[in-house]
């Protein structure tokens, strides 16, 4: 996956961690992948296996190394970019060839992560740390880091949002269907755009999970026959008001014809209002903005319709962790490299992404978030591995496209239901695998 897929990919495989499906692992290690005391000490080359195929190509991976090179001399960083990169890595960890640092696929299960990565050190050491530490603890060690994190909410056009006669945001999820409402009659602009098309955009709905109630332990309390999609809930509340923009007309009128890439360009003309996306697309679409001959100030982001005591409040989910293989000959090289990349690279930053580093700051492209008071939740991940069980079990996928686009069908007419029994079908089939998943 290039940059246009950079965290929604990695959404899907830091939430989804379901389906085991690779065979390469061996035997759990108990040897640490320790960070180096003396950088001139450490040696080796490392392959780095990425995701982001647009910056291996660019160069712009290449240009790190060099910077990392400058304090670890004796270390030779090479990349791999692999365009399909959940399925490409999947083969290769049926082998033990499978780079020395790579971002965790979500096809292997957290359970398993010992199987195929060095531990980095104890949850309680670096938690103190690194966010999203718990996204790859298991049994009290660590196996990944993020790269960085994302917070959740929509992007949206301000010029058209403005031109509606709508400048604060709204607080509920009717003060939300009202202000698309105002665009569709006062504007030329799609108030919403799915992204049905591509399907993957339809995942970042799951990340609403923690922002609605500003829970921290959302998304742990699924693990269990708990009818996730009752009245009230996180999923209820998020689902009803996607159904809801598709049913109101709120939407594009034929959603089999959304293209991803041509809605940056859309969102960046002003001729859509809004899309539920992680803050990871913001630079995007200012880029798509001012290659338009627009102003990338256009671009805003706002929190998810819902707030707890009058604040609103935003998930924030990790990126793909960066792991150490179980089987590499230059551990001590490869946490090197993740460490740096980690805390001293500036990526994080560069991206205008959340960093994995607790201590510093939010990104600009934050800052109406910070300005305003927005809550950032970190969303525990402790119970996936249960949570994923249930998910597979009920071949719901919470973090596959297929249920919410079924969900959008029934909105739009295209299939036959209601939103109540769609929802009460979802909880049966939740209900019942959680009385068997993991037994």
């Amino acid at each position: 996956m290039g940059k246009t897929k950079t965290l929604a990919g990695a959404l899907l495989a830091v939430a989804t961690l379901t389906a085991t499906g690779c065979s390469g692992g061996g035997t759990a290690s108990t040897e640490t992948a320790s960070a180096p005391t003396d950088a001139s000490e450490v040696s080796g080359t490392i392959t780095v296996l990425t995701q982001r195929t647009d910056l291996v190509k660019s160069g712009a991976m290449d240009g790190y190394a060099e910077r990392f090179r400058t304090i670890y001399p004796k270390v030779t960083v090479k990349f791999e970019g692999l365009t399909d990169y959940e399925g490409e890595a999947r083969i290769r960890m049926n082998t033990k060839h499978y780079g020395d640092v790579l971002m965790i696929p979500g096809a292997v299960a957290k359970n398993d992560y010992p199987r195929f990565f060095a531990p980095l050190g104890s949850t309680e050491e670096l938690s103190k740390k690194y966010r999203f530490s718990d996204k790859t603890a298991v049994g009290g060690k660590v196996y990944g880091v993020a790269q960085f994190g994302t917070a959740n909410g929509f992007v949206y056009n301000k010029a058209v949002w403005k031109k509606a006669g709508v400048t604060a945001w709204p607080k509920t999820s009717a003060e939300f269907i009202a202000a698309l409402g105002a665009i569709k009659d006062k504007t030329d602009a799609v108030p919403y755009y799915t992204n049905f098309g591509d399907g993957w955009p339809l995942v970042q709905w799951t990340s609403n999970v923690g922002s609605v109630t500003c829970d921290k332990d959302a998304s742990n309390k699924l693990a269990g026959a708990v009818s996730p999609w009752k009245a009230g809930s996180e999923l209820n509340t998020a689902d009803s008001l996607l159904h809801d923009i598709v049913k109101g007309g709120l939407s594009e009128k034929d959603p089999n014809t959304t293209n991803w890439e041509e809605s940056k360009n859309l969102i960046a003309k002003g001729r859509i209002g809004s899309m539920m996306l992680g803050s990871w697309s913001i630079t995007q679409m200012q880029a798509a903005a001012e290659a338009a001959g627009g102003k990338k100030d256009d671009i805003g982001f706002m929190p998810f319709p819902a707030q707890r005591n009058g604040t609103f409040c935003a998930t924030l989910v990790s990126d793909y962790q960066q792991a150490v293989n179980i089987n590499s000959e230059h551990k001590e090289a490869a946490r090197a490299w993740i460490d740096w990349f980690t805390e001293k690279s500036g990526y994080s930053a560069k991206e205008g992404a959340v960093p994995t580093v607790k201590a510093a700051a939010m990104p600009d492209t934050l800052k109406d978030f910070v300005d305003n008071d927005v809550t950032f939740t970190e969303r525990s991940e402790s119970d996936t591995a249960k949570v994923n069980d249930i998910d597979k079990a009920s071949e719901i996928g919470l973090n596959t496209p297929d249920y919410r686009q079924k969900l959008i069908d029934i909105a739009r007419g295209a299939e036959d239901g209601n939103l109540k029994d769609y929802f009460a079908g979802l909880d049966k089939r939740w209900d019942e695998a959680a009385k068997t998943a993991g037994s």
